[in-house]
């Protein structure tokens, strides 16, 4: 039976695992619609371990992870969704919508413009695409005159606090509080800088005004004059130029204490940590062979530091030397060992060596040395590049699995079990073919005729609506849908793909029969139904949003209302083609009913 074909692991486990891939993806989408995104998330990616290279799934688990507030993994598998089918519309609006929600509102521009530039009639993307620049263009944190953190009227009471003086005239602080006042956002990435975090602190322990109040503080004093402000400058500059003084005397090491023999270690040390200093600056300066030569003398100095070699490695990925690279990563990780590195710094060589495999296009190696990455030390990085190396060997794989040749031949066993009514075998080779020649609409268009022999007409539907989005003029595919949508009472879908079809080709009889059928159904095969039956074609007829568009257009719903309290408006209405052809596609459905 069709139930056993599909749980025998062999020949069937190619059917198997597609069937399970879009019952997990089915379960994904009810739990995603119940609003239980973590539940959908799960079977999403169940989908994804079933069949990884289904860019639908992707596309589902990202509208997910955003929908739980997840923006990274949302874009993450946006990218993944496009990588895998550039030609999907949606893949583009779920990349914008991630990084829209990620407040990266030029790359979501971009990201919506890539998917115009493709399908310049979406709706979807066109709506991101005004959304995310009037987000940019008028942005809801506060402007330098308005509220938040750097307001006015704050910046007026710290202008007033002898402790906060001297940073508000500094221009570097001044210039990231205007980074801020124009976009709140940027506050994390500011308080990045040290001198910002210490004023930002000194600015939080202000207290409030109402402790201001309680312990009676003397009044503040008067704002300053420019040469009184200067001299604060100039008062603080000093200050932290002693201070950094005192530090540098902080770190002097008393050596009296050591051996000769530990003297020297610790004086080599020194040494290797000047020259791979040198050879950092020389790396800035893209004066590379210097750095090279830098780092060398800091490991004839230190042999024991591992970040000499790694930062040699560093050099030789920049010049695309990706073998030298691997090399020293992996010696690298060797000192490290030897020498008990910290974890972190094993983690980074392993994941750099993993890098230049990438570019060798090495993939295989690139994953096996990201996981040995992940083992020394997890890193978020890694696994977000972990990802991608394992989205890119799925695609590769795909591209190098396909075959022309091999295809046709499937395809040929194929028809040849489907003439001896083999069907399940029919399918195995069908499926076989397509996986060799994914873009071949007839091929689709046989399994879709082989899908239907053993009764899964959801997946002959989906076979052949594939079929036509790769080939939109092929009449015998248009055929088969329709007579799939009839099998599965669609009635309304039915008579639209027969008329699509005998609109490519006014004399294909299978069309004709097809539409002569399924309007005699129409007519005449509700009179059979029972009251339940007709209440179950409706019901499913409403899950078509086509369906419930046509019931929510004003329009239509007036022309309903005169059916029974204005025939005459109602007829008049009906002479127009296009509610016409509305009212048609409702009595099709089973939605609405003539007597």
């Amino acid at each position: 039976t069709h139930d056993a074909r599909r749980t025998t692991k062999d020949p069937g486990i190619e059917s198997w695992t597609m069937t399970s891939a879009d019952e997990y993806k089915a379960a994904g989408n009810k739990a995603l619609q119940a609003g239980n995104t973590s539940e959908a998330i799960e079977q999403y990616t169940k989908a994804i371990n079933a069949d990884g290279s289904n860019h639908v799934y992707y596309s589902n688990r990202s509208a997910a992870y955003l929908k739980q507030g997840d923006a990274n993994n949302a874009l993450e598998d946006a990218q993944a969704c496009i990588g895998l089918n550039p030609a999907f519309a949606k893949g583009y609006s779920r990349k914008g919508a991630a990084l829209h929600a990620l407040k990266r509102f030029n790359d979501s521009v971009a990201a919506y413009n890539e998917g115009l530039a493709k399908f310049p009639s979406d709706a979807g993307l066109a709506k991101g695409l005004a959304d995310v620049k009037r987000e940019k263009d008028n942005p809801t944190g506060a402007s330098a005159g308005g509220g938040g953190i750097f307001s006015s009227q704050m910046m007026a009471q710290m202008a007033l606090d002898p402790r906060l003086r001297p940073y508000l005239n500094d221009p570097e602080v001044m210039a990231k509080i205007q980074l801020v006042q124009q976009n709140q956002s940027m506050l994390p990435t500011v308080m990045s800088d040290p001198k910002m975090m210490e004023f930002f602190g000194l600015m939080m322990g202000k207290g409030t005004a109402d402790e201001a109040e309680e312990s009676s503080p003397p009044p503040p004093p008067p704002p300053p004059s420019a040469e009184s402000a200067a001299s604060n400058a100039e008062a603080s500059k000093k200050e932290e130029a002693e201070k950094a003084e005192a530090d540098q005397m902080e770190v002097e090491e008393d050596l009296s204490q050591l051996s000769p023999e530990e003297r020297k270690k610790v004086e080599a040390q020194k040494a290797a940590n000047a020259k791979k200093l040198e050879g950092n600056e020389y790396y800035k300066a893209k004066q590379l062979e210097k750095a090279l030569a830098a780092y060398d003398e800091a490991i004839a100095a230190d042999p024991t530091n591992m970040t000499f070699l790694s930062n040699k490695a560093a050099v030789y990925f920049t010049q695309k030397k990706w073998d030298t690279c691997i090399e020293d990563c992996l010696k690298a990780v060797e000192v490290g060992k030897a020498n008990k590195a910290p974890f972190e710094d094993r983690a980074k060589a392993l994941t750099r060596c993993a890098k230049a495999y990438q570019k060798k296009k090495n993939l295989e190696k690139a994953i096996e040395y990201c996981n040995l990455a992940q083992l020394e030390s997890f890193d978020r990085g890694t696994q977000r590049l972990l990802k991608t190396l394992e989205l890119e060997k799925r695609k590769a794989d795909k591209l190098a699995y396909q075959d022309d040749e091999k295809a046709e031949e499937a395809k040929q066993r194929g028809n040849e079990h489907f003439r001896t009514k083999n069907w399940a075998e029919a399918v195995k080779e069908y499926e076989e073919a397509v996986k060799r020649a994914p873009k071949n609409a007839a091929i689709r268009n046989n399994l879709s005729a082989a899908l239907c022999k053993i009764m899964d007409f959801s997946g002959a539907k989906r076979e052949i609506e594939q079929a036509i989005d790769l080939d939109p003029t092929y009449v015998k595919a248009w055929a088969r849908k329709g007579d799939i949508e009839t099998v599965m009472k669609e009635y309304h879908k039915a008579l639209e793909s027969y008329k699509k079809g005998l609109a490519l080709d006014n004399t294909n009889a299978t069309c004709k029969q097809g539409l002569q059928k399924v309007t005699a159904l129409i007519s005449y095969g509700r009179q059979s139904m029972t009251e339940e039956q007709k209440k179950e074609q409706a019901a499913h007829a409403m899950d078509d949003p086509d369906i419930r568009n046509i019931l929510t257009d004003p329009v239509i719903q007036q022309v309903l209302r005169d059916f029974s309290e204005n025939p005459n408006a109602a007829q008049q209405a009906m002479m127009d083609g296009g509610v016409r052809a509305k009212i048609e596609k409702l009595i099709a459905a089973g939605v609405i009913e003539t007597r």
